[in-house]
């Protein structure tokens, strides 16, 4: 997996929580992910299609939920309500559009964000390695989880051009 396709997601990130949420934000040292259970029971989910396919996954925690949920909102929540899981996908929106910005390649599709609350697995795409980048911000820590591919570009040049060469034979 080419970091091309990932540092975009979290410089998306730190800008978020630099300018939206006034949160510190620290990368930490990622990691192979071994098991589907994610750490913390909260969940925002970005799918992409196209050349580049998977998903990103902002998974924290009840605390850091709430914390960020406040920032946002600039109103105190205590629970994760429905003001809680619309500022989070909201956050998470931000995310992805910030990503897509400075996202590779032309061809690709960023999904509206998935919010997850509670203990739950996520199902990454099959056969593919899930990279795990610990992030610890002045609120808490969330972990990035990244499992993307890059599929092969059709070859319409060759396509048109064996075309050509039929029909004008």
């Amino acid at each position: 997996m080419d970091v091309k396709y990932i540092n975009p997601f979290l410089e998306s990130i730190r800008n978020v929580f630099d300018t939206m949420l006034q949160v510190a934000f620290i990368i930490g040292k990622p990691s192979l992910k071994e098991e589907p259970v994610p750490r913390y029971e909260v969940s925002g989910i970005i799918g992409l299609s196209g050349h580049i396919t998977g998903c990103v996954v902002l998974n924290l925690s009840e605390e850091l939920a709430l914390h960020l949920a406040s920032a946002l909102i600039g109103d105190e929540v205590t629970e994760l309500n429905e003001d809680c899981t619309d500022a989070i996908g909201e956050i998470a929106n931000m995310i992805a559009g910030g990503a897509k910005k400075d996202f590779p390649g032309e061809d690709n599709s960023i999904s509206v964000p998935s919010i997850i609350i509670g203990k739950h697995h996520v199902s990454y795409p099959r056969g593919l390695p899930v990279i795990s980048i610990p992030c610890d911000t002045s609120a808490g820590r969330l972990v990035v989880e990244v499992a993307l591919q890059e599929n092969p570009v059709p070859d319409t040049a060759g396509a048109a051009a064996e075309n050509s060469t039929e029909s004008g034979g």
